[in-house]
């Protein structure tokens, strides 16, 4: 994907607006970690699996693993890819295997990456999810137009030390909202 694109909102979480109605992104957040004029990119940070934990995936692709890294749920990164593996993590990263998304988020989705979190030597900020959310070139910028989502900036406080089921909530309050005062429908003026 081009890298020169203005507008771009990679760094951004997109929230769900209530309207929203589609099951794969209701109240969700998603962590845009790439949007240029080809599409968008972008790992829903608010859905964890309800059972599997990332020792199943150790164990699937024989790695060897901590049990306490194996604890660690594994998230429903979106409906795109969903058998894929992707890595949202802070530092340390290596920008020749981590795609940087902030000076302090990456996303990977190299086995060298996984590995090196299965043993503890990876970074002590991360999640594993299955699957990825996409967009096709102008569709993000529609949807946004469409009142279907809101954006606001990053917050890995809100990414890695808030409770999953709060995430949505928190990330609306970033941006001064009451989530509870929010109606389904869009205005126009």
């Amino acid at each position: 994907m081009a890298t020169d694109y203005p507008e771009s909102l990679k760094g951004q979480f997109l929230m769900a607006m209530p309207g929203l109605l589609d099951p794969n992104f209701h109240q969700t957040v998603i962590c845009l970690s790439e949007h240029t004029r080809d599409g968008a990119v972008g790992i829903v940070v608010n859905r964890a699996h309800a059972s599997l934990k990332a020792a199943a995936i150790f164990c699937e692709l024989e790695m060897v693993h901590n049990e306490d890294v194996g604890e660690v749920p594994v998230y429903l990164g979106g409906p795109v890819h969903a058998s894929e593996i992707f890595i949202l993590h802070g530092l340390p990263f290596d920008t020749d295997v981590s795609l940087e998304i902030t000076p302090g988020l990456a996303m990977s989705t190299t086995r060298e990456v996984l590995e090196d979190i299965a043993i503890g030597k990876g970074p002590a900020l991360f999640f594993i999810s299955l699957g990825c959310a996409g967009w096709g070139p102008g569709q993000l910028e529609a949807e946004i137009r469409q009142n279907a989502w809101l954006t606001c900036n990053i917050d890995e406080t809100i990414l890695f030390d808030v409770p999953v089921d709060m995430r949505w909530e928190r990330a609306m309050r970033k941006l001064g909202i009451d989530p509870t005062l929010l109606i389904n429908a869009a205005g126009h003026a």
